[in-house]
C-alpha cells in the first residue's frame, strides 16, 4: 500500500523560505534502497514518472551522475518552463538534491530511506512564488494545488516502476 503523505510546507518538513512554495510527498517502495536510487538517477526517464516534467537531459551525460552535474529541466512549475539545475547533494542510494543553477530559490530534492526489504522515497520541491504574501496565497490557489496532486501521482507511478517484476513467460502460460 503506498502512503502519501503530500504538504504544502507545515507538518515534519522545514518551513519554505519567505516567497516560496513548498511541496513535499513520500511513498513506502517494496524494493531495496539500491534499486530506488538507481531509477532516480535516469535522468532522462523522469518525464515518464514525474507527471510535472516535459523533459529532463543531463547535460554533462558521458560523466557520471554526481555533484556538479548539469541537468536541464522542462516543466509545468510556475516561473519553471525551462530551466538549468545543477546537483548540489549527491550521497550514493540515500540523496539526490538538484538547486536551481541562477535561483537558489528552485529545489527538487530526492532521498531515499533504507527499511530492510523495503524503503521510503521522499520528494520535496520548492520554487517561487513571486509576488510577495499576496503572490504566494495566489499561488497557493492556482497552481500548487495540481502540482500537489501531480507529485503525488509521480511517486505513485514510481512505487509501480520500482517494484516491477517482468513475467516469465513460461509463469505467464502457465495457468493455461
Amino acid at each position: 500500500m503506498a502512503i502519501l503523505r503530500p504538504s504544502s510546507g507545515s507538518g515534519q518538513a522545514a518551513a519554505p523560505r519567505p516567497g516560496t512554495r513548498l511541496l513535499t510527498a513520500a511513498v513506502d517502495v517494496q524494493t531495496a534502497a539500491e534499486t530506488a536510487f538507481s531509477l532516480l538517477c535516469a535522468i532522462e526517464k523522469w518525464p515518464v514518472w514525474l507527471g510535472f516534467l516535459r523533459r529532463a537531459v543531463l547535460v554533462d551525460a558521458p560523466r557520471p551522475l554526481g555533484i556538479g552535474s548539469e541537468i536541464r529541466l522542462s516543466s509545468t512549475i510556475p516561473g519553471h518552463e525551462e530551466q538549468l539545475f545543477e546537483v548540489d547533494h549527491f550521497i550514493m542510494n540515500y540523496q539526490l538534491s538538484l538547486v536551481g543553477a541562477f535561483s537558489v530559490r528552485r529545489r527538487l530534492d530526492f532521498r531515499v530511506e533504507r527499511k530492510t526489504t523495503r524503503c521510503k522515497v521522499h520528494v520535496r520541491l520548492e520554487y517561487p512564488a513571486y509576488g510577495g504574501k499576496l503572490g504566494v496565497l495566489y499561488d497557493g490557489l492556482r497552481a500548487a494545488r495540481k502540482l500537489g496532486a501531480q507529485l503525488e501521482e509521480s511517486l505513485l507511478h514510481f512505487k509501480h516502476l520500482a517494484e516491477y517484476q517482468p513475467v516469465e513467460k513460461d509463469e505467464l502460460l502457465a495457468d493455461f
